[in-house]
C-alpha cells in the first residue's frame, strides 16, 4: 500500500478514535524506514559531492589528467572521447541538481529562485560543451585559436570548465545553508515572512540614486541585458556573413566580453566584502566568483591566441573554415548570455540579503524589547 494513503488512513482512524489495525501500523513503519533509507543515501551521496575535499580531488585528477594526455604534444580520440564524456556527465548531473533543487525547496521563494539563476547559467555552457564535442569528435573543427598551441588552449579549456563546475558545486552547498538560515530566523514571524517579498522594491527613485548606483540598476536591469544578447547576435551575424572576421572585428568582440566578465567579477567580490555578516552568502558569493575567474581567464587565453593568429605573427595565416566561423560565433553568443544570466543571478543573491537583514533587524528589535 502507498506509504501516503496509508497514513492518511490512519490519520483519519486516530481522529475518529477507531480501531488501529496492526498491519496498517507496520504499513506505515515500513514505509517510513524506507524513507529514511533513501533519505540517508541521498543525503550521504550529496554530503560526499559538496565536500571541499572531493571537489579539490576532482580539479586534481582533471589536470593530471589532461597534463598526461598532452605530453606528446597531440590529443588522440580516445583521451578525447574520455574528456568529453566526463565533462559532459558532469555538467549535466549538476544541473539536473540545481534544477531538483529549484523545483522541490520549500519555505523561501528566493532561495529557488538562486537554484534556478544557476541552473540557467549552467545550460548554455553545457550546450556549448556538447557542440565542441561532437564537431570535434566529427571533425568538422579545423582550428580554433594557434594550431602548434592548440592542444594547450583545449587543455585550459577543460580545467577552466570542471573548475567552474566544482565552484558551483561548492556554491550549492552554502545556498542550501541560506536556506536554513533563513528559514530557522523566520519561525515565529510568520506574517513578517510572508509579506517579505512584498517589501523589496526600491525605496529610492530613481533622481534620489548616486551615479554608481544608476549605472549599477540600469546595467543589471533584465531588459538592458535583453538588449546586449540581441546585440551580441546581430554583431556576430554581420561580421561572419562574409566568412572572414577581421582582426579589429575579432578585437571588438574581444574586449566587450574583457569588460563584461571582469567588471561583473570585481562586483561579486565587492559584494562579498559588503555582506560579510552573513557567512553562507559570504561562501555562494565566492563560489561563483571562482567560477566566473575560470571562464574570464579561458576567454583571455583564447583570444591572446586567437588575435595572434589573425594578426599573423611570425608568419601564421588565417585559412578559411566555415564551420569554425559559426563555431566562433556560437561560443561568443554562449558567453554573452552566460554573462547575463550570471548578472540576473547576483540580483537575486542581492534579494536573498535583503530579505535576511529584514527578518535579521525584526529579531533584533525584539531581543531588545
Amino acid at each position: 500500500m502507498n506509504t501516503e494513503n496509508t497514513r492518511r488512513i490512519y490519520d483519519k482512524q486516530v481522529k475518529s478514535g477507531r480501531f488501529i489495525y496492526p498491519s496498517l501500523k507496520r504499513n506505515i513503519r515500513e514505509g517510513d524506514k524506507g524513507l529514511q533509507i533513501k533519505m540517508g543515501i541521498k543525503d550521504s551521496f550529496e554530503k560526499a559531492m559538496m565536500d571541499g575535499r572531493t571537489i579539490i580531488a576532482i580539479l586534481i585528477v582533471a589536470i593530471l589528467w589532461r597534463a598526461y594526455i598532452s605530453l606528446d604534444g597531440t590529443i588522440a580520440f580516445w583521451e578525447s572521447l574520455c574528456s568529453g564524456i566526463a565533462i559532459i556527465l558532469f555538467g549535466w548531473v549538476i544541473f539536473a541538481y540545481t534544477y531538483h533543487m529549484f523545483k522541490i525547496q520549500k519555505g523561501w521563494s528566493i532561495s529557488n529562485w538562486i537554484y534556478q539563476g544557476i541552473a540557467v547559467c549552467m545550460l548554455p555552457l553545457n550546450i556549448y560543451v556538447i557542440i565542441y564535442y561532437g564537431m570535434r569528435w566529427y571533425k568538422l573543427l579545423s582550428t580554433e585559436a594557434y594550431l602548434p598551441l592548440d592542444f594547450i588552449y583545449r587543455d585550459i579549456r577543460f580545467i577552466a570548465l570542471v573548475l567552474f563546475y566544482c565552484a558551483v558545486l561548492w556554491s550549492a552547498k552554502y545556498i542550501q545553508k541560506m536556506h536554513e538560515d533563513y528559514t530557522s530566523l523566520s519561525k515565529g514571524k510568520g506574517i513578517l515572512h510572508l509579506i517579505s517579498p512584498y517589501l523589496h522594491p526600491e525605496v529610492k527613485k530613481l533622481r534620489e540614486m548616486s551615479i554608481t548606483e544608476l549605472i549599477g540598476k540600469v546595467i543589471t536591469d533584465e531588459r538592458t541585458l535583453m538588449v546586449i544578447v540581441g546585440l551580441a547576435f546581430i554583431w556576430r551575424t554581420v561580421i561572419s556573413v562574409d566568412f572572414n572576421i577581421a582582426p579589429w572585428e575579432s578585437m571588438c568582440s574581444g574586449i566587450a566580453l574583457f569588460i563584461m566578465g571582469w567588471l561583473f567579477f570585481g562586483y561579486l567580490y565587492s559584494r562579498s566584502w559588503k555582506y560579510k555578516g552573513w557567512l553562507a552568502l559570504v561562501k555562494v558569493y565566492h563560489g561563483i566568483a571562482i567560477g566566473l575567474l575560470a571562464i574570464n581567464i579561458y576567454v583571455l587565453v583564447y583570444y591572446a591566441m586567437r588575435w595572434y593568429r589573425l594578426l599573423g605573427v611570425g608568419g601564421v595565416a588565417e585559412a578559411f573554415v566555415p564551420l569554425d566561423y559559426l563555431f566562433r560565433d556560437a561560443r561568443f553568443f554562449v558567453l554573452v548570455m552566460f554573462y547575463c544570466a550570471s548578472i540576473v543571478l547576483s540580483k537575486f543573491l542581492k534579494r536573498a540579503y535583503e530579505e535576511y537583514s529584514l527578518l535579521s533587524a525584526s529579531a533584533e528589535a525584539k531581543t531588545r524589547e
